[in-house]
């Protein structure tokens, strides 16, 4: 008996024995005087077990058939249950099964009901690693593309197969909604960073701001010969593309700065890796085509929120006039010859004879390297609005003949050394040397004593004067 049937019990005593009227055990119980009534006649007839609920130790009338229950966790020891020797991370959690239960096999089945069939059977466990919380999360933004947090996840997410081991995610997430985009690449550089925000601003626009890791692919801090000029921001090639988009980067000091992007990274570890195994995916050119297909448009629809805001902060990409091999590019500065060639890493641009009245020598160019590595050479000009680039033509020229390097010291000495050991009759002979009454010395010392016979004249004038 339950606590409850045990205090009506009690009570209904007292009407037994007199003391009360079922009025008053109505009130005591919080019954209505029919119910009163109905509850005590069953305890007249029947004694204490009268009052024990009628539906105790009977099936629930909603409760799943024994042979589907069955069905239902074969499926799941089959396909969700994971191999013990490879970890607990092996295994799908309730919520993940109840997922594919219902897209794979047509199985529909409450989480909660799952959560308890799998715990009976051993194939879940509520345990959770406790975490002491030293970081207050923050408010998220109001606005769709105000911030983006965007980092990279190396883990092995095909689980070895196809020989890769540890790729890495691209991830961006909007900082008010939760929207994310992923992309799969070999390692997190300018390129795989620069590829996942070009999809970005194809699917939404250009955001507002960028939240990411320092580093050099996105951000540095300035070298010390930056800070001798006064410069007060360095930029990385991708920090470039940025500030040419209007794209503001901040650096997060910590990794719970950007908690965002950090717990989705826990959460397609999860997830993803699970669903790529189901799949049989083994290399990076099909993940990422299940990626677009059905991974990301599922976990939003799934895991997003509304912003608090409606309004949408991200712009067009029309606003920005430049185009796409302008921005998306490697800029570096350079210096023109005397010969009119641009030299680039190991080759040697030699600029067109046309363009040579309009950029002289010694004046600075750009080179704007594409991720296919096209060049192209820019003479920029103006600033402000007034601002303007030119495109310069360019063709190969044959590299530069390299400086005779110099001998190190021990070398000059072993040289002379064996010169002076060379007979002086095989020696090559020296050009001789002017005698002290040689016309050339003549000459020299009659310009030398005019020359200081003007200078001294002068100043004579000067001191008569005074």
């Amino acid at each position: 008996m339950s606590g409850r049937e045990l205090e009506r019990g009690s009570v209904l005593e007292r009407v037994q024995l007199g003391s009360i009227d079922l009025g008053a055990a109505a009130s005591l119980l919080g019954l209505s005087y029919r119910q009163t009534r109905r509850v005590y006649a069953r305890y007249k007839a029947h004694g204490g077990a009268g009052l024990v609920h009628r539906g105790a130790g009977r099936p629930s009338n909603r409760s799943h058939p024994s042979a589907e229950r069955e069905m239902v966790m074969s499926l799941i020891r089959k396909h969700y249950g994971g191999k013990k020797e490879r970890g607990p991370h092996e295994r799908f959690g309730p919520t993940l099964v109840a997922e594919h239960l219902w897209t794979d096999h047509g199985v529909l089945v409450a989480v909660r009901t799952l959560t308890r069939w799998m715990i009976d059977d051993g194939l879940w466990s509520r345990a959770r690693k406790t975490r002491s919380v030293k970081h207050p999360r923050r408010e998220r933004k109001a606005r769709f593309g105000d911030l983006i947090q965007l980092d990279g996840s190396f883990h092995d997410w095909l689980e070895g197969r196809g020989g890769m081991m540890t790729p890495c995610l691209m991830t961006m997430v909007d900082d008010a909604t939760g929207v994310t985009l992923l992309s799969f690449e070999d390692h997190e550089t300018t390129w795989a960073a620069t590829k996942v925000l070009r999809a970005w601003i194809g699917e939404y626009g250009i955001p507002r701001a960028l939240y990411t890791d320092w580093s050099n692919v996105y951000k540095r801090l300035l070298t010390a010969g930056e800070r001798t000029r006064g410069e007060s921001e360095a930029f990385t090639q991708f920090g470039r593309m940025c500030e040419k988009l209007g794209i503001t980067i901040i650096a997060a000091s910590s990794p719970q700065a950007k908690g965002r992007v950090e717990r989705a990274h826990g959460t397609h570890q999860d997830r993803l890796i699970k669903k790529l195994r189901l799949r049989g995916i083994s290399n990076l050119e099909e993940a990422n085509k299940y990626l677009r297909g059905d991974y990301i448009r599922a976990h939003n629809a799934r895991f997003s929120v509304r912003a608090a805001d409606e309004v949408d902060s991200h712009r067009p990409r029309h606003s920005v006039t430049m185009g796409d091999e302008d921005i998306y590019c490697l800029e570096y500065s350079r210096t023109v010859g005397h010969d009119h060639v641009v030299q680039y890493e190991t080759l040697s641009l030699q600029l067109d004879p046309r363009v040579r009245g309009r950029v002289p020598a010694k004046s600075k160019v750009l080179v704007r390297e594409s991720e296919d590595g096209g060049l192209r050479v820019i003479k920029a000009e103006g600033l402000g609005r007034h601002a303007s680039e030119r495109v310069l033509k360019w063709t190969p020229a044959p590299p530069r003949s390299a400086k005779p390097s110099k001998p190190s010291s021990l070398l000059q000495a072993a040289i002379e050394t064996m010169l002076s050991e060379v007979p002086e009759t095989e020696r090559k002979p020296q050009p001789p040397k002017p005698c002290p009454d040689h016309p050339w010395r003549a000459t020299h010392r009659r310009w030398v004593e005019l020359a200081r016979t003007s200078r001294a004249a002068p100043m004579q004038t000067t001191e008569k004067d005074e």
